[in-house]
């Protein structure tokens, strides 16, 4: 039987609720939703929503890492967009991460808490 083993890191902000950053299930890991949220400080990381999504998938990073696993791992990622007119800078920033092997994606129109331009959830697989 597989066992649930919660993911936890200080290099990514602390969940604003009663969730868990990831939780990885044999060689899957699910990751929450991801605010661009600077865990220093607990600020959103800027007014730019470029460096705003730049800190979501630096969190994304954080916690695959302490998972055992990196960007490469990702198999599906769904963006939560404030305004969808923000879609090319996200998805600009976004090609900086994902270059190769790009995992699936969706892409909803939402309201991430803390008046954040985005939020980022993933699925990775160790493979």
């Amino acid at each position: 039987m597989r066992k649930k083993v919660f993911v936890k890191t200080e290099q990514a902000p602390p969940p604003l609720g009663a969730y868990s950053q990831a939780v990885k299930v044999g060689e899957w890991v699910f990751i929450s939703g991801q605010l661009p949220i600077n865990p220093s400080t607990s600020d959103l990381a800027s007014e730019s929503v470029a460096e705003q999504a730049k800190q979501a998938f630096e969190n994304l990073k954080a916690i695959l890492k302490a998972a055992g696993m990196n960007l490469k791992n990702v198999v599906k990622v769904t963006l939560y967009l404030r305004n969808l007119e923000d879609f090319p800078v996200i998805n600009k920033v976004y090609e900086e991460y994902f270059k190769e092997a790009l995992p699936a994606r969706s892409t909803i129109q939402a309201f991430p808490p803390k008046g954040a331009a985005l939020e980022v959830d993933a699925i990775a697989y160790s493979f």
